[in-house]
């Protein structure tokens, strides 16, 4: 079956999406501003004495550059920040694979983000969360316990998934829309895609079970921001905008929802060039 919004043409892209699209210059200004949404909502809650959560992806990660900049330079305190990242790699038993790994989205946060932010700043470690394979329902307790998530920032992989909710067809989205954080397998698309990014194309080196926040959790947030900065964002922004709502391409289900839009760069707008 051949799918006509994947040969959408810029303007056609653009004309009655079911989630609000903002093109942009290129991927260096989708992440400034993905930074800048983050520091200025951290601001308006400092300023009310309230909390801030956000949903945090390792993937996009461009913005985590320029947002320890701004932390930095503006002396922002994040101690009543709460940072939930969305997903992390296991090994075959199923367990965190270790920090130090290349792979381990944990060392990366740790790495690029917190160790570069004035330790006098940067919030508690207990405030940096990440979903355990051990405790599961720790983050919806948690996200509950703390008033809900201000902002859920991430990307969208080829196959649709947030984080790594990935495909199950047989799910209706109502029922996709209600899984919360779990482990589960990697789909094999998602695997070669990220083994292209990651590894340079070893297939057979990259994990093959994460554990994942659930499209619960994302959808329950009051404010959704996604950027997409790849070749083959292309068409996933076109199914994403103008698919049906389907657990076959997760990212649909967020199709209505209160507060939500995809950043991408007129590269990724136009089919060609």
């Amino acid at each position: 079956m051949e799918h006509k919004y994947y040969s959408y043409s810029k303007q056609e892209l653009l004309n009655a999406p079911k989630i609000p699209l903002m093109v942009m210059e290129d991927n260096p200004t989708i992440f400034r501003s993905l930074a800048e949404e983050m520091v200025q909502e951290i601001e308006r809650k400092n300023a009310l004495g309230e909390t801030t959560v956000f949903i945090c992806p390792v993937g996009p990660v461009g913005h985590y550059p320029y947002f320890v900049d701004m932390v930095n330079q503006k002396n922002l305190s994040l101690k009543q920040v709460w940072f939930i990242n969305m997903d992390e790699y296991l090994d075959d038993n199923k367990q965190w694979i270790a920090k130090e790994h290349k792979l381990s989205f944990r060392g990366f946060m740790d790495r690029n983000v917190y160790t570069k932010i004035k330790p006098e700043l940067v919030m508690p470690e207990e405030q940096r969360v990440f979903p355990d394979p051990e405790n599961i329902g720790h983050i919806p307790a948690l996200i509950e316990k703390l008033g809900g998530v201000d902002i859920a920032f991430g990307g969208i992989g080829i196959n649709g998934h947030v984080a790594f909710n990935e495909p199950q067809d047989e799910l209706s989205p109502e029922e996709f829309l209600q899984l919360k954080t779990r482990v589960l397998d990697i789909a094999k698309e998602t695997r070669a895609v990220n083994s292209i990014g990651d590894l340079n194309g070893a297939l057979d080196d990259m994990p093959r079970y994460c554990v994942t926040i659930g499209m619960h959790e994302i959808s329950s947030a009051r404010k959704i921001r996604l950027g997409c900065f790849r070749d083959w964002h292309r068409a996933v922004v076109r199914h994403a905008a103008h698919g049906e709502k389907a657990a076959h391409f997760p990212v649909t289900l967020l199709q209505g929802h209160q507060d939500i839009s995809i950043r991408f760069s007129d590269f990724v707008a136009n089919l060609e060039g």
